[in-house]
């Protein structure tokens, strides 16, 4: 079938990855590498980061839980100091990227985030929203997880964007920095690809959609 409609994630496709910045906080703590990761891939569909990105509990709450759970696997971190963490650089080549399939397809963002006026660390929320503010108004459609109630890797939410772009599955390309939430969407018949660099991301774009994109950032 031929591709009708390109949807995205927002934070580490559009933005640098939270996953350096939580390297970072996990080296000046003292914690193992990668043990925000771990905490919020055990029970990923009911730990804290879903009730949080769901909206089913608000940054006190989050920051309890998360306390909790990293305790439960090993070394105490609070969810205060992780929430600051989650904006990233804006990616200019990806943006150009988008812009340049939203001439030939509709194209869609689905993001799982928190509600921004629920956070701590306000500075950095809004740096992010300073990136997609720049970016959101691209799309033809969004969903995000904290206003649907609903998050992925829950197919639901791939098939709630179809619909709102009137395209089929199997008519589409996503785009996620995280294998979990790819996997759905390739049972549905999207053609996923995961992002892991800018380089790679669009090479494999570009495949898909038999697209040209610069090579270079745009001036």
């Amino acid at each position: 079938m031929a591709i009708e409609a390109v949807i995205w994630d927002f934070g580490g496709v559009f933005t640098s990855s939270p996953f350096e910045a939580f390297n970072r906080l996990e080296a000046e703590l003292g914690a193992p590498i990668d043990h925000i990761r771990k905490v919020n891939a055990t029970n990923h569909h009911d730990n804290a980061w879903a009730l949080f990105e769901r909206n089913e509990i608000d940054a006190a709450r989050f920051d309890q839980l998360f306390l909790e759970e990293s305790t439960a696997l090993g070394f105490p971190i609070r969810g205060a100091d992780v929430l600051p963490k989650l904006s990233g650089e804006l990616r200019p080549r990806m943006v150009a990227a988008l812009k340049a399939c939203k001439q030939r397809f509709k194209v869609g963002c689905i993001t799982n985030n928190v509600v921004s006026m629920h956070s701590p660390g306000q500075n950095e929320i809004q740096r992010a929203a300073g990136a997609m503010g720049q970016v959101m108004p691209l799309f033809d459609a969004i969903i995000e997880s904290s206003k649907a109630g609903i998050r992925k890797p829950d197919p639901r939410i791939y098939l709630m964007m179809c619909d709102l772009l009137a395209v089929q599955p199997a008519a589409c390309v996503y785009l996620d920095d995280l294998g979990i939430n790819c996997k759905p969407a390739a049972g549905l018949g999207m053609k996923a690809i995961k992002v892991v660099d800018v380089d790679q991301t669009l090479a494999d774009l570009a495949a898909a959609t038999g697209l040209t994109f610069d090579a270079e950032e745009p001036a």
